[in-house]
């Protein structure tokens, strides 16, 4: 490849600048303290030569110093104590500000006092303004100096660099902060402060417009802005739920400083200033759940929770204990699981007074179950216990069935024939037309409980149908998240891919709430608003935790969202109802009753009968046929291009 001259000047001159620059930063701290200790001193020499030439408008001023010369090194030998008493040698220039500049502020003051005073004792003849202007051009020459440095340290390597544009939301004491922060970055420049104080619009805050929020819209059209970062530490989190939504619809990447809650109790700010919470990803209002029918129909009773080391089990358990009940039985198969939320729900108990039960044991073991819910003496039972995780059931079949309906089988008709008060099974929105065998082994579980509803009068059982819960294991936010902190890929099997969402907590509210409106063999669902894609959701999360999405639209994004196709057994969409017709009111206006079809006994009991068989003989392909047969609208999910 041909070089020309002109090319090769500029590219000998840009080498050497560079190789300059790294030979000064990555000089010692010594070295460097030295350095400016040094300029410093020269700066006193020439400083009071400037003040000479100025006061009597002479370059070169060597002949009206007169006597005043034994000042020069006077004044050096002045400095010395008066640098390192105000530590100016250690001045970093990254952190060059305010009190840096008071600093050397401070030292001129001292220099031209030590002038005033050496000219007096020595009875020197000088102008009574030369230790004046000797002080002010020090000053100028200190800060003038730290600064160029600085340009030339930090910034100008740079200049080329392209920094991303970004505006600061909120012109307050924290963005103000963050603001002057960004400025000394390489990464960032931010340009305009946004706020929605009317008071503030249109003003400089420390050096930067103050814009509305209508005028981001515009900034991100025209590229002036491509990132918005809220410092609003003090807003509450249902104000910054809003603000942060509504941001999200930009085409802009969004970060939020950490609330003063956060800060305070010493939380790591990391580089991603933020994770991501499932609230922000709802696309809807939270559903209020609070209601004194909850505490009502807990209060005073034994609950058994089944699974109770579960996501959903253990979120149920904590909230029981605000319920008051006479105790909690915490039943569970997973001994880690089980002595996690047991430490946990004793600390929260105490005070109360409520007794906290620890059971290991399984869900199939009949006689288990029963000793337990016998000698405990359990009057509500929350059954929580399964497995459902599609690909792994996929695969498991046969364990899966056993777990989810067999297990549901021998905690309801344990909890009828003990004649227990209310019976509440958790059950999934992929029990609706499943397309794997995670759904139909749910369906086939609400089919038990519904049979056994119309054998029952003492025991009332219901069923709670869920759609995804964000931040329960399995759930995209936890994989999302583990992805995003890993640096991406982000993987989504199918861009059309849709899901109802809804948090722990309001899954958690949902189950109890079910129990107090229970009339027995009901479905029980939350409006849970419009599904979302969850490549949307990816798309969010990625926003929302400071990063950008690469694609090739953004090729210099930060991480890439790939798709891996449809899993084995996975819907592109999820129902919540098999029959829309059948949805009734219930005194919560955002809780609705489905009284859907169900098998008649003899099919529910031939249906056992015959998963009994396939368990026992390890039957995989009999479990598929029975689920054919058994299951409505059971089918398997086709290939999508």
């Amino acid at each position: 490849m041909v070089v020309t001259g002109k090319f090769k000047f500029l590219l000998r001159g840009f080498v050497g600048e560079f190789q300059l620059h790294t030979f000064l930063t990555e000089l010692s701290r010594p070295t460097k303290r030295a350095i400016f200790l040094t300029s410093d001193m020269l700066l006193v020499l020439a400083s009071f030569l400037a003040a000479f030439a100025l006061r009597f408008g002479m370059l070169f001023p060597i002949h009206d110093l007169g006597d005043s010369q034994i000042l020069l090194p006077l004044l050096v030998l002045a400095y010395i104590p008066l640098a390192f008493a105000l530590r100016l040698p250690g001045i970093k220039l990254n952190t060059f500000d305010d009190n840096a500049v008071m600093r050397i502020g401070i030292c001129a003051i001292g220099l031209s006092v030590a002038a005033m005073v050496l000219s007096y004792l020595l009875g020197l003849g000088a102008p009574r303004s030369v230790p004046l202007i000797f002080g002010g051009a020090f000053f100028l020459g200190s800060t003038g100096t730290r600064m160029s440095a600085q340009l030339f340290l930090h910034r100008l390597p740079y200049a080329k660099a392209r920094a991303i544009p970004v505006a600061v939301y909120g012109a307050g004491s924290a963005g103000i902060q963050l603001a002057s922060a960004l400025r000394r970055s390489r990464e960032v420049k931010p340009l305009f402060f946004v706020d929605d104080n009317p008071a503030l619009q249109g003003l400089l805050v420390a050096g930067l417009k103050v814009e509305s929020p209508d005028a981001l819209r515009v900034l991100a059209a025209n590229g002036r802005i491509e990132r918005v970062l809220v410092a609003i530490p003090s807003i509450s989190a249902h104000r910054r739920d809003i603000l942060l939504k509504k941001l999200s619809e930009l085409p802009l990447e969004v970060q939020a400083l950490p609330s003063y809650v956060d800060l305070l109790s010493g939380n790591e700010i990391e580089e991603d200033l933020r994770e991501v919470s499932s609230d922000e990803l709802l696309g809807r209002a939270k559903v209020d759940l609070d209601t004194l029918d909850i505490e009502k129909s807990y209060a005073g009773r034994v609950v058994m929770v089944t699974g109770a080391g579960g996501s959903i089990g253990s979120e149920l358990c904590r909230q029981i204990v605000n319920c008051g009940p006479a105790k909690i039985v915490l039943f569970e198969q997973n001994e880690f699981g089980l002595y996690e939320i047991d430490r946990e729900l004793r600390a929260l108990a105490t005070t109360p007074g409520i007794e906290v039960i620890a059971r290991l044991g399984s869900v199939t073991d009949r006689q288990r179950v029963q000793n337990v819910m016998e000698g405990e003496g359990v009057k509500i039972v929350l059954h929580a216990a399964a497995y459902k995780h599609v690909p792994l059931v996929e695969d498991n079949e046969l364990e899966g069935a056993k777990n989810n309906v067999i297990g549901t089988q021998v905690v309801a008709e344990t909890a009828v024939d003990l004649g227990i008060e209310r019976f509440i099974l958790i059950s999934t929105d992929k029990a609706v037309r499943p397309t794997n065998i995670m759904g139909a082994t749910k369906r086939m579980a609400e089919l038990v409980v519904q049979d056994l509803q119309t054998r029952s009068s003492a025991t009332k059982l219901s069923m709670v149908r869920f759609g995804n819960v964000l931040g329960s294991s399995g759930s995209v936010l936890p994989l999302f998240q583990q992805q995003i902190r890993e640096g991406g890929p982000v993987t989504v099997t199918h861009p059309d891919v849709t899901r109802f969402f809804m948090t722990i907590p309001e899954a958690a509210r949902l189950v109890l709430l079910s129990g107090a409106y229970s009339k027995g063999g009901d479905v029980f669902v939350l409006d849970m608003g419009k599904p979302m894609r969850i490549l949307d959701i990816a798309r969010r999360m990625i926003t929302l935790s400071g990063r950008s999405v690469k694609d090739s639209e953004h090729p210099d994004g930060d991480l890439e969202i790939v798709l891996t196709g449809l899993r084995p057994g996975e819907k592109l969409r999820e129902e919540l109802l098999i029959d829309n017709e059948s949805l009734q009111a219930t005194l919560h206006d955002k809780i609705m009753r489905a009284e859907e079809g169900m098998l008649s006994q003899i099919k529910v009991a031939l249906m056992l009968q015959e998963l009994q068989a396939a368990l026992s003989r390890h039957d995989r392909v009999a479990l598929r046929h029975l689920v054919e047969v058994r299951v409505d609208g059971y089918h398997q999910q086709q290939g999508v291009a």
